[in-house]
C-alpha cells in the first residue's frame, strides 16, 4: 500500500495542506489552547515552541506496540516540548524542561534528513512522530521536502490526544497511521493533572476524525501495520483517566472493532510522587477491570500491556550516551 500522502505531493495538495497550516501559526491556534502568539516570528507561550521544530531525539524504536515495531522497529521521533503538561510524564525531562526547549532546533531540511535516515539506513518500517501536535505545521513542510527525496514508508501521529479538530481535518491523507491517547474521560482530571481544559471533548472529536480518515488498523503480510487508528488507554491509579468510561465511548462512537492498546506501564514520575492520588502504580484489580470491560464489550482488536512492563517503557533522556541521543547513529 502506498502512503497516501505521496498522491498528495503529486497533486500539488501537499503544499496547499503546507499553506494552510502555516497560516494557524500566525495566531497561533494549531491545537485546542489557542495561545494566539504568532509563532512565525518566534513568539512563544505554553508549549514554548516558535517556527522551527525542536527534537530531541531519534531512533529505531522496539518498544511500541507489534504492528508498529515489527522487526525492524519503528522510526521515531521524540519533538522537545508539549502542549500537555502531565505531572506524570514519563517525558518530562525533553517535555517540561525548560533548559532543553532550544537544545536541538532543527531546519526542515535536518527533520527530512533525520526521516530518511530511519528510513534507508535504519529500515524501520514507519515515521512515528511523538509528542508531534504543536508542530504540524512544521513536520509536513519537512515531508514536502523528503518526498521527492524517496521518503515513501507510512506516518505515524503518535499523540497526546489534545489535538484541534481543525488541525487534524488538515492532516487527511497526509496520515497513514493514528495513534491517540484518549487520556482522560473527565475535563476536571485533565486540568488537575495535564493542565489541559476541555480534553475530553477535544480528544474525543479529534479521534472521532481520525477514525473517519483511516477506519480499522490495516497490516501487510508481515503484520505491520499500513493504515488505520490504534487509541492508546493509560490506566491511571484511583480511575483518574476514566478507562471504563472512554471504551463504552469508543464502542459506541467508533466501533467495538477499533484497536484498542489498554497500558498498564504507569509508574509515578516527575512530579507524581508529591500527589497522593498518583503515587502508586496501577493494582492488578484496576487492570482487571479494564480487561472485563473490553471484554463486556466485545473489543478484541488490539493489546493488553502486561503488568510487569512498568519500569521497562521509562527512558532516561539525561543519560549521557543514550540510544536515543540526538544525532546516534550507532
Amino acid at each position: 500500500m502506498e502512503p497516501s500522502y505521496l498522491s498528495l505531493y503529486r497533486s500539488g495538495e501537499l503544499v496547499k495542506r503546507i499553506e494552510a497550516l502555516e497560516k494557524h501559526l500566525e495566531r497561533c491556534d494549531i491545537c485546542p489552547r489557542n495561545c494566539g502568539v504568532n509563532r512565525l516570528k518566534n513568539e512563544t507561550e505554553f508549549c514554548s515552541s516558535g517556527y522551527l521544530p525542536i527534537v530531541s531525539s531519534y531512533c529505531a524504536h522496539f518498544g511500541e506496540e507489534p504492528a508498529l515495531s515489527g522487526n525492524c522497529g519503528s522510526g521515531t521521533i521524540f519533538f522537545s516540548n508539549c502542549n500537555m503538561a502531565c505531572v506524570y510524564c514519563q517525558n518530562y525531562q525533553i517535555s517540561q524542561d525548560p533548559a532543553r526547549q532550544k537544545g536541538h532546533e532543527v531546519s526542515f531540511e535536518k527533520l527530512a534528513e533525520i526521516m530518511l535516515y530511519l528510513q534507508n539506513d535504519q529500515e524501520c518500517h514507519n515515521i512515528n512522530l511523538v509528542s508531534p501536535t504543536h508542530f504540524v505545521p512544521q513536520i509536513v513542510k519537512a515531508l514536502q521536502i523528503a518526498v521527492p527525496l524517496g521518503l515513501h514508508v507510512p506516518l505515524v501521529y503518535n499523540t497526546g490526544g489534545y489535538d484541534s479538530l481543525e488541525t487534524i481535518k488538515l492532516l487527511d491523507g497526509i496520515v497513514d497511521i493514528y495513534l491517540p491517547d484518549l487520556r482522560y474521560a473527565s475535563n476536571e482530571n485533565a486540568i488537575a493533572y495535564s493542565s489541559a481544559p476541555g480534553y475530553a471533548q477535544n480528544a474525543r472529536a479529534a479521534i472521532k476524525e481520525m477514525w473517519r480518515q483511516v477506519g480499522e488498523l490495516e497490516l501487510n503480510e508481515r503484520n505491520v501495520a499500513e493504515k488505520g487508528l490504534i487509541v492508546r488507554l493509560l490506566i491511571l491509579p484511583n480511575e483518574i483517566a476514566g478507562v471504563e468510561e472512554s471504551l463504552h465511548w469508543l464502542a459506541k462512537e467508533l466501533s467495538s472493532e477499533v484497536t484498542v492498546s489498554v497500558m498498564s506501564q504507569y509508574s509515578p514520575q516527575h512530579k507524581a510522587p508529591e500527589i497522593p492520588l498518583l503515587s502508586r502504580c496501577v493494582s492488578g484489580g484496576e487492570y482487571a477491570a479494564a480487561v472485563r470491560v473490553m471484554e463486556k464489550l466485545g473489543m478484541e482488536n488490539g493489546w493488553l500491556q502486561e503488568m510487569s512492563s512498568t519500569q521497562y517503557y521509562l527512558p532516561d533522556f539525561n543519560r549521557k550516551g543514550h540510544p536515543f541521543e540526538l544525532g546516534h547513529t550507532a
